[in-house]
Formats: structure tokens, C-alpha cells, sequence
């Protein structure tokens, strides 16, 4: 009888083996949702939006971007862990994630457990902007006035373990300053808040805050690269006062845990490619940003290396897990 059942299981792994690779030739076989857990005109989104139509075309499907913020990106990265590992749906994640790992000790799944890399995109660094009404011209005037004035200040991030938030916090405790995290729902809404005066300081993304320090209604002070930034180098980096100071963005794609490594590697492959084109190499200079391709176990192992590297920031800057 065990026999039997033994030949049993065998001839039905012999028959599903078939169907499974009938299913991966075929993938895919209908649009590939994009989740992105962030809010509308962020990095991740500009990301995911510039990746669609390559892949689309590469494809033949398309490639459709859902915004699904909140929650410290929990919300939406919960729904891909959730959904059909076939290949039609995709998790456009970042150091966010990382950070989570550490500061989320109660999100309702585990990175590495629950999700499975697939490729990374790009890297990019920060502008530390201030309103006009602080008081406040150059980055060493801002330590001290923050200094001066423990907790009187706040600052604005995109949310909880962002990479804003990180930046924010590791610029605190190394230059042995106080002020009061401000977290919103997505970039756009912090970023209103900084322009309007009401959260009056902000880590943000060079492309989207340099039209603003441009046209006065904010201040830039630094950015956040070990060096000066081809985009802004009129503006001094943080290192330059605060030596050895470095922060950034990094953005990828994962996918649900028991997505066929072959699928994975078909959209890496492509990613790859779309990486290495002369046009896209100027497109992310433009977004201040350089494409990061690797295999799919080089991201794996640098996923698992920046998840320490988080935690790490984290317990320097004393961040409490929420």
C-alpha cells in the first residue's frame, strides 16, 4: 500500500511537472501588477513607472503600477507576500523594507521568509532642505540652532523606517542634535509640509526638491553622498562637516516566496538589460540615481547584508521599534 502510494505521488509529480513548465512558458498571460507600497511621486513610483514600458514591450503584457501606501509600506508588500506565486505580481520595494525588519518587529510578514528577490533598479542619494524661516544658511548654522534648541524643531519624512526617516535620524545622532520626527503617508505630503513651513525640514530626494530650492520656496543645505552630487554641486555633502556620513535610497523588485526561480530570472534578465541601455544610464543621471544590476543571488545576498547594515543605523541612532 506505501508502495503504491509512493508510485502514486511520483506519477503526479511526473504530470504536474509538464503543466508547471506549460505555465511558465506561457507567463505571462495577463497584465503584471506593480505594487508599490509608496504614495504617488516618489522615487519608487517614478521607478516603477519608468520600468513599465520596457517591460511591456519586452513581454508583451502590460505592466500596471499599483500605489498602495501606508502603513510604514506594510500594507501593500503584505498583499504581494499574499498573492498567487505565478509571476503576476511584483513588489517594487527599497531600504525601507530593510529597515522594517528592524523597526517593524510586528509587520505581518518576513522579508526574506516571505518574499523572494528578483532584481534591484537604482541607488540615489538625498538634499537636506530647510523652509526659509529657519534660521539657518549652511548645514553647520542648522546643527547648532538644533543644538541650541533640543526638540524645539521638526522634521518631515515620507514615513515610519523610510529612507528619509533613517537619514534623519543618523544625521541626529551624529551631529548630537534633537528634533521631532514628522512622518506622512508619501513624499508628496511631506514634502508640502516643508514648502509650506508647517514641518520645516525634510530629507528628500534631489530631483524632486531641487525645483523647489531653485525657486526660493525652500533651502538647500547638503546631500547626502560620500561626495559632493553632480546634480547639485554647488551644495556641500553632509560628510564635509559630518565625516563619514552617508545615506540613500536603493530601489528593487520582489516577488511572492514561491515564484519560480525561472520567472524570476526571466524578469532580472530583462531588468538588466533595460539597466544597461545608454538611454537609461542618462535618464537615472537626470533623477540623480545610478542602476544597481546584479544576478538574482547577488540581490539575495545584498538584501541580507543590508538588512544588517539598517539594523545597525538604527542602534546608533537609537530608533525605537514602533
Amino acid at each position: 500500500m506505501i508502495g503504491r502510494r509512493l508510485l502514486l505521488a511520483a506519477g503526479g509529480a511526473a504530470l504536474a511537472a509538464p503543466n508547471l513548465a506549460r505555465a511558465q512558458a506561457a507567463w505571462p498571460s495577463r497584465p503584471v501588477r506593480i505594487v508599490v507600497p509608496f504614495g504617488l511621486g516618489g522615487s519608487a513610483d517614478v521607478a516603477a513607472r519608468f520600468l513599465a514600458e520596457p517591460l511591456a514591450q519586452a513581454f508583451g503584457q502590460p505592466f500596471v503600477i499599483e500605489n498602495r501606501p501606508g502603513a510604514g509600506a506594510t500594507i501593500g508588500t503584505d498583499a504581494v507576500a499574499k498573492s498567487a506565486p505565478d509571476g503576476h505580481t511584483l513588489l517594487l520595494m527599497s531600504n525601507t523594507h530593510t529597515a522594517n525588519e528592524t523597526l517593524l518587529p510586528n509587520r505581518p510578514y518576513v522579508l526574506m521568509r516571505d518574499l523572494a528577490p528578483v532584481a534591484p533598479i537604482n541607488i540615489a542619494h538625498h538634499v537636506l532642505a530647510v523652509h526659509p524661516s529657519i534660521p539657518a544658511n549652511t548645514l553647520p548654522e542648522l546643527i547648532a540652532l538644533l543644538r541650541a534648541n533640543p526638540g524645539k524643531y521638526d522634521y518631515a519624512s515620507s514615513g515610519p523606517g523610510t529612507p528619509y526617516h533613517v537619514a534623519g535620524e543618523v544625521f541626529l545622532a551624529m551631529a548630537g542634535a534633537t528634533a521631532t520626527h514628522v512622518p506622512f503617508r508619501g513624499s508628496n505630503e511631506a514634502r508640502t509640509a516643508v514648502i509650506s513651513g508647517t514641518v520645516p525640514i525634510m530629507f528628500d530626494a534631489i530631483p524632486t526638491m531641487r525645483p523647489q530650492i531653485e525657486g526660493g520656496r525652500v533651502r538647500g543645505l547638503a546631500t547626502t553622498g560620500p561626495s559632493r552630487s553632480p546634480l547639485m554641486p554647488e551644495l556641500p555633502a553632509v560628510a564635509e562637516t559630518l565625516a563619514g556620513y552617508e545615506a540613500s535610497i536603493w530601489l528593487g523588485l520582489m516577488a511572492p516566496a514561491a515564484t519560480p526561480v525561472e520567472l524570476r530570472q526571466r524578469i532580472n534578465t530583462e531588468v538588466n538589460r533595460i539597466l544597461a541601455l545608454p538611454a537609461t544610464a542618462e535618464a537615472q543621471a537626470r533623477l540623480g540615481a545610478q542602476p544597481m544590476a546584479m544576478s538574482i543571488t547577488e540581490f539575495d545576498a545584498y538584501l541580507r547584508a543590508d538588512i544588517t547594515r539598517q539594523a545597525e543605523f538604527i542602534r546608533m541612532a537609537k530608533m525605537t521599534p514602533a
